[in-house]
């Protein structure tokens, strides 16, 4: 078994790009976790690489974890009290939050029984791609854990100690989605500050035997502020892809395959049993429909 270089997926490769824009759905919460795994499935059976774009309206993401809290209905109406809907995605991890200042992004990516990709590796190489696709701004991002911030990992993108992105990685046969949330924008002081609320309100200052993080927003800030320039979403999806290009690889649409589309049914329907499953009476049915 040997393990994928960590530049080959960045350089001299084909990509299908999937984005919001484009998707034939009506639902713009569940559709994307729902459209990953049927991607996942696809890049697994064709050896084929994929870049998905999914930025959302305002959207509490919720991890499998946060369900465990002890007062995890309390913790809901403190979301609700902030005007954001919620969801849980179909992943471990914790909250996260959405919304037109942050773009979510994945690299879903290829791996053979005789070539599989380490769990460090899928990392690196987001983490280089976003280091690469704003270098020319002076700054380059440093990836190790923000205890304090919302979703703390080993691969928080930070510049001068504040986190702006956190990646995470989702796997199904011989596919790896490397899934990131990058806050480009707007106001990640109130985001950080809504998460902490939720935990205190979860806990109630309960010890439990999961870890959830004591949130300071003064540990999170968003990218435009740390790089010191105007940028957005949009922007900032611009540089990604023409970092990638100038790397030589070559960028088409993505179509939607009947395959690619009974995939995704399946996968939306599993989602909606799960929210179900764990938010009960307190789903959000419009986001649901």
């Amino acid at each position: 078994m040997t393990t994928t270089d960590k530049k080959d997926f960045l350089t001299n490769h084909y990509y299908k790009l999937y984005e919001a824009a484009t998707m034939p759905f009506s639902n713009q919460t569940i559709s994307h976790f729902a459209l990953t795994d049927s991607l996942l499935r696809y890049v697994g059976k064709y050896q084929k690489n994929i870049l998905h774009f999914w930025p959302t309206s305002n959207l509490v993401i919720l991890g499998m974890m946060d369900t465990k809290l002890p007062y995890f209905k309390d913790a809901l109406e403190v979301i609700k009290s902030y005007g954001q809907p919620y969801i849980v995605r179909n992943s471990g991890g914790l909250a996260v939050v959405g919304d037109e200042g942050v773009l979510n992004f994945s690299l879903i990516l290829p791996e053979s029984l005789e070539q599989k990709m380490s769990i460090d590796t899928g990392y690196e190489y987001m983490f280089q791609l976003i280091n690469d696709s704003i270098k020319q701004y002076g700054k380059i991002s440093k990836a190790y854990e923000i205890k304090d911030s919302y979703c703390p990992g080993d691969f928080d993108l930070s510049i001068d100690g504040k986190k702006f992105a956190g990646i995470s990685q989702r796997r199904l046969k011989n596919g790896v989605a490397i899934m990131i949330y990058i806050s480009v924008t707007g106001n990640q002081f109130k985001r950080a500050e809504m998460i902490r609320d939720f935990y205190e309100a979860g806990l109630k200052g309960e010890t439990v035997k999961w870890h959830f993080p004591s949130v300071n927003p003064e540990a999170m800030s968003t990218l435009e502020e740390l790089l010191g320039i105007s940028l957005s979403v949009d922007k900032m999806k611009e540089l990604i892809l023409s970092t990638l290009n100038q790397n030589n690889c070559t960028i088409v649409p993505g179509e939607y395959s009947s395959e690619i589309l009974s995939d995704y049914n399946e996968g939306f329907e599993k989602m909606i049993r799960r929210n179900q499953q764990m938010l009960g009476d307190s789903i959000d049915k419009e986001l649901s429909e």
